[in-house]
């Protein structure tokens, strides 16, 4: 049956019940080109996307790469405010948005913008509870793409989009990369192929489980479906059970995951995880977040050892890689840098590290595009250490080279003039029995400038959760505030969003 499926499916586009060829998919991208071009967009310019994960969105996103113009991928998630300050600061002539959020982000679009909206499909619509919304006839971008002849121009150099950080305090900032010109191309392409495991010539069939308007599952998707003869399945929202049954179904061999999607799936009662055949899967890698050592060393036990992991950030790229092969003998590490990849820690006063000790994380992929802030001059400077970039990140090498991560440089607690890394704390709680999930961060303090709080998805109470960390922990490290949860809000890459738990908190203390 698999092989009978590849032959079925070889390079195509599957988005619930519609499949779309990879020639197809190049038409369509041709005709968004040429409508773009039609209202003045060019190289240089900026198309916003508001979507899910839709065929629509790569057809924006490859129609843009054809004339040389940015796309600023917004997260639907967002408010209104917060789509208004990056549909501005991106500078975006064109809005590509799902026909059921327009009445949500409406308010924040300049009317001097190009709105097209995409009628909300149904896999999309039954998968966020939604009632399918059908775009506007004056606006609808499947009718406005549709009789427009193919672009024919000269491509422009690749660009990558606009990706927006999720900064801690602020308004986001977005990353715009110079275009990857000559061998600039080749080496992001070497970069893919390492840390995705993607690359012409291999047999790619893969799903987009993460939401495209984040940094890595948007170009992870871009570069599959870029990829001759590939498969590539948009998921409309991460579901454990279903990624299997994809997996059976499609004989999928890639996969990118977050941690969160690899807690859900061994999550699932054993009787469930052994009813799939995930015995295609060749390359399956995670990032985006610390992954706690024994969640990859079970997947492994479960998936083989096809299980890697790659560090890096908007900024710099992946430019640490542990590949499968090396994952099993290296349990709390992030990977080694790459072969182009250069790479220091720097301790507090500015000096190299020794080999074991914590410092901020700066490295530089050679012969990778370079980036800056969008409309902020200077601003990247501030990340620089000569041409090393740093990602506010704070680890050490060990002896063998490999990189193993703290924290975050801004969520690092500071009490009592005591270094605190959260994520010791987190690991700590989600091995106690009954904790599902576990958010930690610095609270202002008069007295030690921070104190240690603790969101905590769980039924057990407050007295067992500190009685349980007195095993696991030192005395300062016991958060002073805990409060429980059913379950913590998640971004759809499964990042919990500590920035809105950390506000309701510094308010509720406030009263």
């Amino acid at each position: 049956m698999k092989a009978l499926s590849f032959k079925i499916h070889e390079g195509m586009i599957l988005a619930g019940e519609r499949r779309v060829s990879q020639d197809e998919l190049t038409l369509r991208a041709a005709r968004a080109a040429t409508v773009m071009k039609s209202i003045g967009i060019g190289e240089g310019d900026s198309v916003a996307v508001i979507m899910r994960n839709d065929l629509a969105f790569l057809e924006v996103m490859l129609g843009a790469a054809l004339i040389g113009a940015y796309v600023a991928p917004v997260n639907w998630h967002a408010t209104s405010d917060e789509a208004a300050h990056i549909l501005k600061d991106s500078g975006a002539r064109l809005i590509v948005i799902h026909a059921d959020l327009i009445s949500r982000f409406a308010a924040g679009f300049s009317p001097d913008v190009t709105v097209r909206q995409v009628t909300t499909p149904s896999e999309i619509a039954e998968a966020y509870g939604l009632t399918p919304v059908v775009a506007d006839p004056e606006e609808d971008w499947d009718k406005w793409c549709a009789d427009a002849a193919p672009y024919e121009g000269p491509a422009a150099a690749p660009r990558s989009n606009i990706v927006y950080t999720s900064g801690t305090t602020g308004n986001p900032k977005g990353v715009v990369r110079e275009p990857a010109k000559g061998s600039m191309a080749e080496r992001v392409r070497e970069v893919v192929a390492l840390a995705y495991g993607i690359a012409p010539g291999r047999v790619i069939r893969t799903v987009v489980t993460g939401p495209m308007y984040h940094s890595v599952p948007n170009v992870y998707a871009l570069h599959a479906v870029r990829t001759p003869g590939a498969l590539v399945i948009l998921q409309p929202r991460f579901d454990a059970e279903e990624l299997l049954r994809l997996i059976e179904r499609h004989a999928i061999t890639h996969l990118h995951l977050v941690p969160t999607m690899m807690v859900r799936l061994l999550r699932l009662p054993k009787k469930v995880r052994d009813g799939y055949d995930i015995s295609s899967l060749r390359h399956v890698v995670h990032g985006a977040a610390p992954c706690p050592p024994e969640v990859r060393q079970a997947m492994i036990d479960w998936f083989g050892p096809v299980i890697g992991e790659y560090y890096g950030a908007s900024e710099t790229g992946p430019g640490v890689v542990l590949t499968p092969e090396e994952a099993p003998d290296h349990p709390g590490s992030v990977g080694r840098p790459t072969p182009w990849t250069r790479l220091e820690i720097i301790d507090r006063d500015g000096i190299p590290c020794e080999t074991g000790y914590i410092g901020e994380i700066y490295l530089k992929i050679d012969d990778y595009p370079s980036f800056e802030y969008r409309n902020r001059p200077g601003e990247a400077n501030k990340m620089r250490r000569g041409d090393l970039v740093s990602a506010g990140d704070i680890g050490f090498l060990d002896a063998e080279g490999y990189l193993h991560l703290r924290d975050r440089k801004t969520d690092m607690i500071i009490s009592g003039g005591v270094n605190v890394y959260p994520n010791d704390i987190e690991a700590a709680l989600v091995d106690i029995p009954g904790v599902r999930d576990a958010a930690v961060f610095g609270l202002p303090d008069a007295e030690f400038g921070e104190v240690i709080a603790a969101c905590v998805a769980t039924e057990l109470t407050e007295a067992t959760l500190r009685s349980e960390l007195e095993q696991r922990v030192a005395r300062f490290k016991i958060p002073r505030v805990f409060q429980l949860f059913e379950q913590l809000p998640r971004e759809d890459s499964g990042k919990i969003r500590k920035k809105n738990l950390r506000a309701d908190l510094i308010a509720a203390r406030a009263v």
